[in-house]
């Protein structure tokens, strides 16, 4: 299957906890109210006719979002996608993105067919930053054995330990990062690490 993957290292030592069955967690049940932000359909994948399900959130699910983010994600008119492993309300995340000690926020906001990479500085809530942006229906992925495609995009912070962790493999270490990155995934293929510094966004180099 071609799906948009972002670039470079497979970073499997990692692991998100995406894991589980949607019935196992209310917030993600298919409830009457949940599935009205749900999209179904088909799409072409080389050459073959697949049916897909994304399902979707809006940013009221995210209680813990401060207001001035939400207020922009709805003035854009957000929703957020769900990984198909979703078990809980995901790609909604807060870590010091901008520096040490921000509490700074990133959210995949998808909104007419297409889905962008947000980042919320605390310092400029009102003016979020877009990492990436890509058409939702390059971000499906089959899963399971019904063969129905679902949402593969999923985000999470990544802390200098982890992402220590992740450049395990490489023979000389950069030095260790002094705030938290951001990990940029396409489930079961590539994660980025997207860093920021010196005014401007880098991807982390994990190997040699």
């Amino acid at each position: 299957m071609k799906v948009a993957a972002l670039i470079l290292f497979s970073a499997a030592s990692f692991a998100f906890a995406r894991e589980g069955a949607l019935a196992q967690d209310s917030s993600l049940a298919p409830t009457a109210n949940a599935q009205q932000f749900n999209e179904s359909g088909k799409t072409i994948v080389d050459g073959r006719t697949l049916p897909y399900v994304i399902r979707r959130l809006p940013s009221s699910s995210f209680p813990e979002l401060p207001d001035a983010v939400a207020e922009m994600l709805d003035q854009r008119g957000c929703m957020i996608p769900q990984t198909y492993q979703a078990h809980r309300p995901e790609n909604v995340i807060h870590a010091s993105f901008d520096r040490p000690g921000s509490l700074d926020w990133a959210v995949l906001c998808s909104t007419h067919g297409n889905v962008e990479l947000l980042v919320f500085f605390a310092r400029t809530p009102d003016k979020p930053i877009t990492l990436a942006s890509v058409p939702e229906l390059q971000r499906l992925q089959r899963h399971g054995s019904s063969g129905v495609l679902g949402f593969d995009w999923g985000i999470d912070p990544a802390s200098p330990q982890q992402i220590r962790e992740a450049q395990a493999s490489m023979e000389h270490h950069p030095p260790l990062l002094d705030h938290d990155a951001l990990a940029d995934t396409v489930l079961n293929q590539k994660t980025v690490y997207h860093f920021y510094a010196h005014s401007a966004w880098t991807v982390v180099d994990t190997t040699e």
